[in-house]
């Protein structure tokens, strides 16, 4: 069989995730500190599990409607308004998809036709370029600038735009560099959408690990609500990532698209994980607050550590990154010293290269680990760091 024949030209294009190889690395380092996966280091709260296991205990595991329970809709509606100020109809604007990459991947493919172009500002997540490129829509990436913390700029935004740009993704709180944008950001960037039909997608699964201030949505801004569809999901908030639910919230009109999408390649988000789910959102803001004042202490030992060992770094706002240069200091390409890094002295972080344009001569650091293992990481990174010191 000539299976390269036969299957998608799209998919076999695109390349695997630069972020694999440092994971398969570790697994013969069983003394190694990982600062590279992405995930909470937390259990799921007790009380969110204990409402999964009883619904399991209770026989309840059948299918659910195609948007979720209406009692989690509401719960979900009810915890935006609460928490960041933004109104949707559970019933008609809100669906519950497998976490927040189906959401994406949903919002992708009901707004995409062959050739659109979809504006990704690097550095960003993996997914969103090869999820554009596999609805036969076109990646457009704008690099943003350290010296910006990597907000998009208006001027980045317009000199992107064609007459072919349908998309316009907001990956804020950023994963990988821990950027946010403020409010003001976002009024600038609606100026330049003005007059146009351009959507926005906007990845908010960091909303509430946001620090010294609060997560703004461009949904918050009235201008920009009728062209928004949020991604967010419960993986961050509350260290819920393997229970793999997330939602989507938008215009009425795109949701039930969305839904009919949903409903033919899903049909419905796990049962157990949305009865866990509703118990999360009526109970767990005092777990979120918990979680993200922990964090907020290693943000700061983090960014002390890197600052006194020469590595410049501008201090995050949102997520759980640091996204420090570490070619100024070594003289290294960012898969070059990543690699070396993690050979001499078994700490895996990841090159700033895997999360495209802008991110070469950075490296992302997770701090979503035990303040022990941060302390140790700076210690073996100084070790490192010696051999490239005059």
């Amino acid at each position: 069989m000539n299976y390269d024949g036969i299957m998608n030209q799209r998919i076999q294009d695109v390349p695997p995730s630069g972020i694999r190889k440092y994971f398969d690395l570790l697994e013969d380092m069983p003394n190694a500190i990982s600062l590279g996966i992405g995930e909470p280091d937390f259990p799921t709260p007790w009380h969110i599990r204990d409402a999964g296991i009883y619904s399991l205990e209770k026989g309840l595991t059948k299918y659910t409607p195609n948007r979720g329970f209406s009692e989690l809709l509401r719960q979900i509606a009810a915890y935006l308004q609460r928490r960041f100020d933004l109104n949707y109809d559970p019933m008609s604007q809100l669906l519950v998809t497998v976490g927040g990459s189906e959401g994406i991947d949903l919002a992708l493919r009901c707004l995409i036709e062959p050739g659109d172009e979809v504006i990704i500002p690097t550095p960003s997540f993996v997914c969103y370029g090869p999820l554009v490129s596999m609805s036969c829509g076109v990646p457009v990436y704008v690099e943003t600038k350290a010296e910006n913390e990597f907000r998009l700029t208006p001027e980045e935004l317009r000199s992107a735009i064609t007459p072919k740009t349908k998309v316009l993704v907001l990956p804020y709180p950023c994963n990988p560099t821990g950027g946010i944008m403020e409010r003001a950001d976002l009024k600038v960037l609606a100026d330049v959408l003005e007059g146009t039909d351009i959507m926005i997608i906007s990845d908010e699964i960091y909303a509430e690990l946001t620090y010294g201030g609060h997560h703004v949505s461009p949904a918050n801004l009235p201008e920009l609500y009728d062209r928004t569809i949020v991604v967010n999901g419960f993986s961050k908030a509350y260290s819920m990532t393997g229970w793999r639910l997330g939602y989507l919230c938008a215009p009425k009109a795109i949701s039930s698209q969305m839904v009919k999408l949903h409903q033919y390649g899903i049909m419905s988000a796990p049962t157990t994980s949305q009865y866990a789910a509703i118990e999360a959102l009526q109970y767990g803001d005092g777990d979120i607050e918990a979680m993200r004042d922990e964090y907020d202490g290693r943000r700061r030992f983090l960014l002390d550590g890197f600052r006194e060992l020469g590595l410049e770094c501008f201090e995050p706002k949102g997520a759980f990154y640091m996204f420090p240069n570490v070619s100024k200091v070594s003289g290294l390409t960012s898969d070059e010293f990543c690699t070396r890094f993690l050979e001499a002295e078994q700490v895996a972080i990841i090159p700033g290269s895997a999360f495209g344009p802008g991110g070469e001569g950075f490296a992302r650091c997770c701090y979503a680990t035990s303040m022990k293992d941060l302390d140790e990481a700076l210690k073996r990174l100084a070790r490192f760091l010696k051999q490239f010191q005059n």
